[in-house]
């Protein structure tokens, strides 16, 4: 038997966006645990302390969803988990429990994120402004790029647990950064990404450097920071075609409103119209723009009409689980089959 850490990780109560908290536990198991779920125990915390709960009747409970390897700790594991009240029910701020994890539905979201030091992006001289973006996108080099060391290891990290990261790149502005995360089924997708959310605050700890999910961290003519979500499902991935893309992206201009109130705090500074984004009161779709609310990838088109879209409204602060949920909802409306 083997002393085996298990970080239990919970989305808290505290609004506009939930915050991530987490507590270890430990456990006495095989030398060779492989991740079975069933032997992880359901756990509870104090959530008069995390806006979930009064003082006078304080317990949450824990009821871990998903095991993920932790390379980052000796005999280490990582668990999703939802919060659940004391009778077993989901609890209010429990978003997770009410969406489908249907492997049909495939996600792919594109992180933005910033990193920060003393209140500006890393890389920022402390008084005024480094040379306009065009330069820091996709760059290498010293005063092109800022915290590449941070990105590597977070990278690794969330490779060593298995979550689908498909790559990594420098964004428009410096010191900003993006990561691509896969997965199938609206829980199982979310899940990856809140624990790519949090592998990323623990590596930057250790470099003294803050993660800023702000939708517009810097004012003024600087690129925004999104959570760009590419979506399909079975029939988008085989029989395609243009009448149901075309479906597809009419639904979503009809719940509009009901998706930009679920796609994160502040997105109004982001979605201005500038900067690669359509304006936050106007629902547009077209092929390979960037500037539309839902972009028709090229390759789509090339390929018949076959693929994925990708929903550019999202903010970087978005809860992966409501965003999912929302889309999958708009996708079950659709006259033919999505």
């Amino acid at each position: 038997m083997a002393k085996t850490k298990f970080e239990y990780i919970w989305l808290d109560g505290y609004k506009p966006e939930p915050n991530l908290r987490s507590k270890t536990k430990v456990l006495d198991l095989p030398a060779d645990y492989d991740g079975d779920l069933s032997v992880i125990p359901a756990w509870s915390f104090d959530g008069s302390s995390t806006e979930q709960a009064e003082g006078s009747s304080s317990d949450c409970l824990l009821k871990p969803v998903n095991v993920y390897p932790d390379s980052g700790r000796k005999n280490a594991w990582l668990v999703m988990c939802e919060v659940l009240n004391p009778d077993g029910t989901p609890h209010a701020t429990n978003f997770r429990a009410s969406i489908p994890n249907d492997e049909e539905f495939w996600f792919g979201y594109e992180q933005e994120y910033t990193f920060v030091v003393d209140g500006r992006p890393l890389g920022f001289p402390k008084n005024g402004y480094p040379a306009p973006q065009g330069m820091y996108y996709c760059s290498v080099g010293s005063g092109n790029v800022a915290g590449r060391d941070i990105v590597e290891e977070h990278f690794d990290l969330c490779l060593d647990a298995g979550l689908h990261i498909t790559g990594i790149n420098a964004e428009v502005m410096l010191g900003q950064w993006e990561y691509q995360c896969f997965g199938k089924g609206g829980q199982d997708a979310a899940d990856a990404l809140w624990i790519s959310r949090y592998l990323l605050f623990r590596v930057a700890e250790k470099y003294g450097v803050t993660v800023e999910f702000a939708p517009k961290p810097i004012k003024g003519d600087w690129n925004g920071s999104g959570m760009h979500t590419n979506f399909s499902t079975e029939a988008m991935r085989t029989t395609g075609g243009e009448a149901l893309f075309t479906e597809i992206c009419e639904a979503f201009g009809k719940y509009h409103q009901e998706h930009i109130e679920l796609y994160g705090s502040d997105n109004h500074e982001r979605l201005t119209g500038l900067h690669e984004t359509q304006h936050i009161d106007t629902f547009s779709y077209g092929i390979s723009d960037r500037g539309s609310s839902i972009r028709i990838p090229i390759g789509a088109i090339e390929a018949n009409w076959v693929g994925y879209l990708e929903d550019r409204r999202p903010a970087s602060n978005a809860d992966p689980y409501k965003v999912a949920g929302r889309i999958i909802e708009t996708l079950q409306t659709v006259p033919v089959k999505a």
